[in-house]
């Protein structure tokens, strides 16, 4: 076991000792618990009592359990401001802190307890990078607000401020929203980015039954807990490590389930950064080959009026992924954290409720929930959630209202300055140009809440919120700051956005865009420390997130 190299040792162990922990104790496995705990993030304030709940599992199962920490940014309340330059960057942080913490003190196995944006796939990345058996549970999604007598999430906040903006709600009903769309901890209700990483860590084989759906509250959630404490024994007994798990087949399966859930287009950032820790390359190009014969089988909030606790009761992800087994579209002989296959995981796993996870002869759409977009605009690619964008938007063509920041952007549309037809153009917040990749959910939230959800598009470098719905496209590559063509971008510019076509294209000519860059200027930065780190060190494009700053 790894752990020889310190146990073994006369005056390591005298340093257990110090912890309390006895010579049975120190003999046995020694299993990380990486916990995630914090009192800032709702996703994270439960994370303790799982934690306790994992700890009795390894315990019970014969292993000693050492808790350290990770940390973990609620992008929610870092949104809007400069906090958010600091999110993704965070994912980087995760992954290199608990490999050190790992590898530092030679610990034998891992229980990841993740729940939001960054720090599920930062412990993602960590588990593949280390290669140890791993195993994950996370925090669990919130259950959905009420207001009115309708389900909400937390975009319904986001959303009632541009309502109140342009006179739609009164201040007591927007004080109403706030009070009551995040009734519980947890990570937001809907198929936000946390939901959606945590969906795809069963779809991965990493985490156990109901890992992405049972909610936070529920006393099931301790339970599987347990349980993941105790099969992480199993898994260290097999020799099964997280690269065992998740090969190019498992990566094929979590895209072909994002596209049946409906995920955020942020799995396009993550997905890519695990699979590259495992030693695979994932491109833009394999989402378009997925969706092109994955049918889009839920609408979960924000895409439709179903959220994450209504999918588990469903039957959750492996109810989802029985369907698609049944067209052929898994590998089922997949291994998984449960010791076995995805074809034993998901036999039985049968849908509860139709009108949640649509059968395959009804979809809402017949290929998948994410599209990527091509075009002299975007030449290496950029992504939309095609399941949140209405019908009438799907093909759009309007002039360019151009904003150098979201703060920028957001004034100009809660002013009443933006009009029906209008494309929003945000740049200069990407990977290298924000720096830190900004999520937008905000703007879009604002254009949802005045009324233009229907008629106005919104593209930006930067990336969307698993919450935005509407007519958004991100990752926009390359980015403004290394002269990508959004950089070039001029007000009044025709903007032309075809998504059953897969295109994005600015109506100018190839001569004028050459003349535009050869103008063109980069945007001056002024920052510092961290930040000014990764800016140096990242690439251009919605790929440049992707890559780790170690490499």
């Amino acid at each position: 076991m790894n752990s020889d190299a310190i146990k073994k040792d006369v005056p390591k162990r005298a340093l257990f000792h110090a912890l309390g922990l006895t010579n049975e104790e120190i003999d046995r496995p020694l299993i990380g618990v990486v916990s995630s705990y914090n009192e800032i993030v709702p996703g994270h304030m439960n994370i303790d009592k799982i934690v306790k709940s994992v700890k009795t599992g390894v315990t019970m199962a014969g292993g000693t359990p050492l808790v350290f920490p990770a940390i973990a940014v609620c992008d929610g309340i870092a949104m809007g401001h400069r906090g958010m330059k600091y999110s993704l960057v965070t994912r980087e942080l995760i992954a290199d802190s608990t490999e050190a913490m790992t590898i530092a003190h030679a610990l034998d196995a891992l229980v990841l307890v993740p729940n939001c944006d960054k720090n599920v796939p930062g412990l993602l990345m960590a588990a593949a990078r280390l290669n140890v058996p791993a195993i994950f549970v996370s925090g669990g999604p919130m259950l959905a607000g009420r207001v009115q007598g309708k389900k909400t999430s937390f975009s319904s906040a986001s959303e009632a401020v541009g309502e109140y903006a342009a006179g739609r709600i009164s201040k007591e009903v927007l004080d109403e929203y706030e009070a009551n769309t995040c009734p519980t901890c947890g990570s937001c209700s809907g198929m936000y980015t946390a939901n959606s990483m945590n969906c795809l860590t069963e779809a991965l084989g990493m985490g156990l039954q109901g890992n992405g759906t049972i909610p936070a509250v529920y006393s099931a959630r301790l339970q599987l807990a347990k349980h993941a404490g105790m099969q992480i024994m199993e898994l260290l007994k097999q020799n099964i490590r997280s690269r065992d798990i998740m090969t190019m087949d498992a990566f094929e399966n979590a895209l072909t389930v994002d596209m049946a859930l409906g995920c955020s287009t942020n799995s396009a950032l993550h997905l890519p950064a695990i699979a590259h820790e495992c030693g695979l390359e994932l491109n833009l190009d394999i989402l378009n080959h997925i969706s092109a014969h994955t049918p889009n089988l839920c609408h979960l909030a924000p895409a439709g009026h179903t959220y994450i606790e209504d999918l588990n009761e469903a039957g959750g992800v492996y109810a989802v992924m029985n369907e698609l087994a049944s067209a052929g579209l898994l590998h089922t002989d997949c291994i998984t954290c449960t010791g076995k296959t995805v074809k034993k995981n998901i036999s039985g796993c049968v849908n509860k409720d139709p009108e949640i996870i649509r059968p395959l002869d009804n979809p809402y759409s017949k290929t998948g929930g994410i599209a990527v977009l091509r075009g002299n605009l975007a030449p290496d690619g950029c992504v939309v959630k095609r399941s949140a964008v209405s019908t009438e938007m799907l093909q759009h063509k309007g002039p360019a209202r151009v904003f150098e920041s979201e703060e920028e952007a957001m004034s100009a549309i809660l002013g009443g300055k933006i009009n029906p037809g209008d494309v929003v153009v945000i740049r200069y917040e990407g990977p290298k140009g924000g720096p830190g990749m900004r999520e937008m959910l905000n703007p879009t939230s604002a254009i949802m809440g005045c009324g233009l959800g229907d008629s106005v598009a919104l593209i930006t470098d930067g990336r969307f919120s698993g919450a935005t719905r509407g007519a958004a496209i991100g990752h926009i590559s390359p980015e403004a700051a290394v002269g990508g063509p959004i950089a070039l971008v001029q007000e009044g510019d025709q903007i032309e956005i075809d998504i059953p076509s897969n295109s994005i294209q600015i109506d100018v000519s190839n001569e004028e865009l050459a003349a535009r860059k050869v103008r063109w200027k980069p945007k001056e930065q002024h920052v510092t420390g961290y930040l000014a780190r990764y800016a140096a060190l990242v690439t251009s494009g919605s790929q440049g997130a992707v890559l780790s700053l170690g490499q």
